[in-house]
């Protein structure tokens, strides 16, 4: 009879269950440590305080011409690094001769891509969320009133996806030691150029993240102060930028190399799904029009509650007759009532002289081309006794220094303002209205010799007290033209 022994099992310590996400955690914490784009934050940062933030802060404290400022230059101080830096880092393997080494690896080589990409555009977002929270706060303590416009840094965050994956795309698939600087100056000048392609509204190409509002006229003050900043466009935009960057992920992973029959499958669902995306994103933007606020609205995604005016309450300065302005424009109350006091002073108390003149909002309309017209949005002068409305030069599509906007209120403000008074609406003015002016205002715009010339020299040279008492006398029969040249006095 034989016995046989059962040695007793040896019971250890249990193995750690390695769970997908923890290993994809490990492997996206290596990527960070070794990513070469760390190494470019001190250029992105040098480039960006260069080409957006001097240009941005020499800019009155409005966030809204901060804010577009940064949507349409911050590409450049990014696309270039972050595409070369992704092109390099996607020709990585290639280039070292490792792509058969690593084939046996226990991480898909689709995996291993999104892991180095998603290092790439993490450190790019760190830069740019970093750039865009100095320039926020500048701006917030400069006393910008309202709050910081988030639309168009979400849309820039957004496109640092989609550039990193366009250069990761680029260095995969070709990988060679020129695609890096190739690829990164392509896109730059592909970027670029998109704005160049925009001919008036409905256009397909205001997709492009560099648009922000009627881009022919530059950062506009008068966009998104008076009215709602419309999220239509942005929308549009970050549906694109998503749909792009989900097709180039979704490239990488069809190459029989990158993963199993599962995995290829759903890369290429992936890239199926962003090209719809762009598709459906790039189709509404060409539905995309100027609306009278300045901004893009897209029919199907517009809601017209936006299209109600904001609600505030104006600074009103010292004046003959008090001057108005929304409080986003308090910074140039100063120089709004210093210019037009003389013309003010002149005018008060007159009859059929406004009470008050306020800020009117401005309305926008395309033009033929890229041209875009702004103009006055309600009339200039309405109630009992009458409030006038005015534009400031600013409105205009203008960067104007202190010193500029003082000699646009004199000259044009202020001839406005004697226009409504004197001309009424009449469009066209008479010698007498035109010589009245002239002297009120004491310009030289009239032909020098002329009766009108010398009448407005008459009328200029007679004392303030005299001048203001023949005013108010005859200031009605003169608004409606009955008043000759002869009979000035």
């Amino acid at each position: 009879m034989s016995t046989t022994s059962v040695r007793p099992a040896r019971i250890g310590p249990a193995r750690a269950v390695r769970l997908p996400l923890a290993a994809g955690g490990r492997l996206l914490r290596l990527e960070l440590r070794r990513n070469v784009t760390r190494w470019m934050l001190p250029i992105v940062a040098a480039l960006f305080w260069l080409i957006t933030y001097r240009p941005a802060m020499a800019y009155p404290p409005l966030w809204n011409v901060r804010a577009m400022t940064m949507q349409t230059s911050a590409p450049a101080a990014f696309v270039p690094i972050v595409v070369g830096a992704a092109a390099w880092l996607g020709s990585r393997e290639a280039r070292h001769g490792m792509t058969d080494l690593l084939s046996g690896a226990a991480r898909p080589r689709w995996v291993r891509q999104l892991a180095s990409w998603a290092a790439t555009t993490c450190w790019a977002l760190v830069a740019y969320l970093g750039c865009v929270a100095v320039l926020y706060v500048s701006t917030a303590r400069q006393g910008a009133w309202g709050g910081p416009l988030w639309w168009p840094a979400a849309v820039g965050a957004a496109s640092l996806p989609a550039f990193s994956a366009l250069g990761f795309a680029a260095g995969a698939l070709r990988p060679s030691r020129f695609t890096a600087p190739l690829v990164a100056v392509g896109a730059f000048l592909a970027l670029e150029l998109t704005a160049q392609f925009i001919h008036g509204d409905h256009s397909p190409w205001q997709v492009s993240p560099l648009v922000a509002g009627p881009w022919e006229t530059g950062p506009d003050q008068g966009v998104a102060t008076f009215y709602r900043y419309l999220p239509d466009l942005p929308v549009v935009q970050l549906m694109f930028l998503t749909g792009l960057t989900a097709a180039l992920l979704g490239v990488l992973g069809l190459p029989a190399g990158s993963g199993g029959r599962w995995l290829r499958g759903g890369a290429a669902a992936l890239a199926a799904a962003g090209l719809l995306a762009v598709g459906t994103a790039t189709a509404l933007a060409g539905t995309g029009q100027l609306d009278p606020h300045g901004m893009i609205a897209v029919p199907a995604l517009h809601n017209p509650a936006d299209d109600r005016p904001v609600r505030y309450r104006p600074v009103c300065g010292d004046a003959p007759i008090p001057v108005c302005l929304h409080p986003a424009y308090a910074v140039h109350l100063p120089t709004v009532t210093a210019a037009l006091n003389p013309v003010l002073g002149e005018l008060a108390g007159l009859p059929g002289a406004p009470v008050r003149i306020e800020q009117a909002p401005a309305t926008y309309r395309q033009g033929a081309g890229n041209e875009v017209g702004i103009s006055r949005a309600d009339p200039a002068a309405s109630g009992a006794p009458p409030t006038l409305r005015i534009l400031l030069p600013v409105q205009l599509g203008r960067s104007l220094s202190t010193d500029e906007l003082a000699v646009q209120l004199r000259t044009s403000t202020a001839r406005d303002i004697l226009s409504e008074v004197i001309g009424g609406d009449r469009r066209t003015t008479t010698e007498a209205q035109q010589a009245v002016a002239e002297a009120i205002l004491r310009t030289a715009t009239l032909p020098p010799g002329s009766p009108t010339a010398a009448a407005a020299h008459r009328f200029g040279a007679l004392p303030p007290a005299a001048r203001r008492a023949w005013l108010t006398q005859h200031v009605a029969a003169l608004r409606a033209g009955r008043i000759a040249l002869a009979e000035l006095p």
